[in-house]
């Protein structure tokens, strides 16, 4: 694995592989993904907290209770077991996925 990541790369490397997202980096708790979901997003709760970095695309992000329109280069938040997808995305969506901290998600201040 490389230190530098780019979409395109990421993307490429994604062709042919059985699944619509791929492991591309990973240091500790961190692990950097790239997803390109196909018609149906079709993701369950993460154990792990998890940030996106919307890449290329638009579409509709469910988080929870929250429906919010999403664009290219917007980052979203899903902390560990909330329940969260992607709809009425563009053929061309894709995005980062960061998963990182303890299984259950870290603790705000808040909390």
């Amino acid at each position: 694995m490389t230190n530098r990541l780019t979409v395109e790369t990421a993307l490429q490397a994604l062709k042919g592989h059985h699944k619509p997202f791929l492991e591309v980096f990973s240091h500790g708790s961190l692990v950097v993904e790239i997803y390109k979901p196909d018609r149906i997003d079709s993701q369950t709760p993460h154990s792990r907290d998890e940030v996106y970095v919307v890449a290329a695309g638009s579409g509709t992000f469910i988080n929870g209770d929250i429906k919010q329109p999403v664009i290219s280069g917007e980052v979203l938040f899903v902390p560990a077991g909330v329940e969260h997808r992607f709809v009425d995305f563009s053929e061309d969506f894709s995005t980062w996925v960061f998963f990182y901290g303890p299984e259950g998600g870290e603790k705000s201040a808040e909390e």
